[in-house]
């Protein structure tokens, strides 16, 4: 088996030195640089893009299905969605993040501030009418909702209930 000189295609025996030099100076970026190139790049991607996971805000990290166990022992699925709606079951909510704080309404005027706590894939809220912490557990993305469900109106920013 002869050797060929990986630049020029020339077996080993034709091709000089001098010439397996030019080649390889010439074509250093095809051959070395660009493997380089591309890890350099991907790198740089991941390293630029994990401050800007990390920094999402909380409202952002909060839309998903979410699923809790309820006082009744059954599992309860929650869909948090991004145009500010949350459904349990076939009640609509709408919410928004104010600091630590979850605020809901289901449109009777008033918001249900709960105290939150976000970490990875696990939400626990507790305050408001709740009697004890409530821990969720991400299961899944966000699915669309249908054009016919109506968000309720977002109460003025004083109308609490708790």
């Amino acid at each position: 088996m002869e050797n060929r000189c990986w630049a020029v295609g020339l077996t080993t025996a034709t091709c000089r030195p001098s010439v397996r030099l030019r080649a390889c100076a010439s074509t250093l970026s095809v051959c070395y640089l660009r493997p380089v190139l591309r890890l350099l790049v991907s790198t740089t991607v991941i390293v630029l893009s994990a401050p800007a996971l990390a920094a999402q805000s909380p409202a952002a990290r909060l839309v998903g299905q979410w699923q809790a166990r309820g006082p009744d022992d059954e599992i309860h699925d929650i869909m948090v969605r991004r145009d500010s709606s949350a459904q349990f079951g076939d009640q609509l909510a709408r919410w928004r993040v104010v600091g630590d704080s979850l605020w809901l309404t289901l449109g009777d005027g008033a918001w249900l501030v709960y105290a939150m706590k976000l970490e990875r894939e696990r939400l626990t809220l507790s305050g408001g009418d709740l009697e004890k912490p409530v821990t969720l557990r991400r299961v899944g993305p966000a699915t669309a909702r249908a054009d016919t469900a109506a968000i309720p109106e977002a109460p003025p920013a004083g109308s609490r209930a708790w």
